[in-house]
């Protein structure tokens, strides 16, 4: 039996939109327009709810009009049984990528949907979620509007995404709760002899049954020569008796993702890799400890980088220390040696402390909130290397 889930209420959406219109107007913008993908579907569902699935979708927000949802063909009744937006638009522009032609099928076009908006001849298009933004949007909309100046406008989404609601930390906390379950239920069941697939397959049954609506992303199985990757994706490879694993875990809560990540060696941990996990821990806590509002990013990021290479670990380090963290597990904004921003109380990140060797690498990964003098830990039950007696 799950307890009651949080949800975000429908005037966290309207204000979403209110705020995203000055933003935009600010900017000096005509129009904004927001575009998503099934992967990464979060700026679109951020105002929407909505969640394309083999399409694309685009959120259209004037500055001082009614916003649309722009959708593919295919999926006008999802889209109205789930938007948050009412005005909701078919276009070929969103079509799934098999590439149907529709015969017959009525659609809208941008100058449609842009008169409708009330900027029938906009000079400046804002385009956020420009990385995921299709070469058939962009073509709609140079020949729709061929004088009008397209601009990328991330940083809009930036600001309004970066620090969290009550409501959006509320649904953070609970897809940790149920990360930290799976974690528990992966450990208890691991063995030498099974594979990483097998893992997953419990993992799943866990967040399901505790109430996420999705995985955060891949859940990360990675054993052995796999534990290598910075990014991947499980396999049927057989754990082996003394192999490191990589365990990072997640779950979704009506749109907001968790990533819990400890390292686990299926028997006992030789003195060496022993020294590795314990040096990747020593990283993460001293990454948390420096952490508070008002901070600058780079400033926590040259430290974090300085301790491998003060430690004679400068060839495990491969980026670091931490990365935004809300409707996508990784989302921005990073912190990087060049992130000239300070950190404010309500931002969410995933301190993410990867260490790569030349035979197996490890990942410590929490989320938390930063606060006036600190953080607040989203997760952090296990906080010492785990071996499978």
């Amino acid at each position: 039996m799950n307890p009651m889930l949080p949800t975000i209420p429908d005037f966290e959406y309207t204000d979403r939109l209110a705020r995203a219109r000055k933003l935009a107007s600010d900017a000096g913008l005509d129009i904004l327009l927001v575009n998503s993908n099934e992967a990464d579907f979060a700026n679109v569902r951020y105002f929407s709810d909505y969640w394309p699935i083999f399409e694309t979708a685009g959120v259209v927000i004037p500055p001082g009009g009614e916003a649309s949802l722009l959708i593919g063909p295919e999926s006008e009744t999802f889209a109205r049984d789930r938007s948050k937006i009412p005005d909701i638009h078919k276009m070929v522009e969103y079509r799934e990528s098999a590439d149907p032609a529709y015969p017959g099928v009525a659609v809208s076009t941008f100058r449609q949907v842009f008169a409708r908006a009330g900027v029938p001849s906009p000079r400046r298009i804002g385009v956020a979620g420009y990385l995921v933004t299709t070469a058939p949007v962009l073509d709609g909309l140079r020949e729709a509007f061929p004088d009008a100046e397209i601009v990328r406008a991330d940083s809009i989404m930036v600001t309004l995404r970066s620090v969290k609601s009550p409501n959006e930390i509320a649904c953070l906390k609970r897809a940790f709760a149920i990360s930290e379950i799976a974690m528990d239920r992966a450990i208890a069941a691991l063995q030498p002899g099974m594979t990483e697939l097998q893992i997953v397959g419990i993992v799943q049954q866990a967040i399901y049954e505790h109430g996420a609506e999705y995985e955060g992303m891949p859940q990360y199985v990675l054993s052995g020569p796999n534990s290598r990757h910075a990014i991947s994706r499980p396999t049927h490879r057989v754990i082996q008796p003394g192999e490191l694993v990589q365990l990072n875990l997640s779950a979704r809560v009506c749109g907001y993702s968790s990533g819990v990540g400890v390292p686990v060696c299926a028997g006992k941990m030789s003195p060496p890799m022993h020294d590795l996990v314990t040096f990747g821990l020593e990283a993460h806590r001293k990454t948390i400890s420096w952490m508070r509002a008002g901070v600058v990013a780079a400033g926590i990021a040259c430290k974090y980088k300085k301790f491998f290479v003060d430690s004679g670990r400068g060839e495990n380090f491969l980026y670091g220390p931490c990365h935004g963290l809300g409707m996508i597990e990784v989302e921005p904004p990073w912190m990087e040696e060049i992130s000239d921003y300070p950190l404010q109380e309500n931002m969410t990140f995933q301190a993410d402390t990867f260490v790569c060797g030349p035979e197996y690498g490890l990942r410590w990964e929490n989320g938390l909130r930063i606060t006036s003098d600190g953080v607040e830990m989203f997760s952090g039950k296990y906080q010492a290397p785990v071996e499978i007696e």
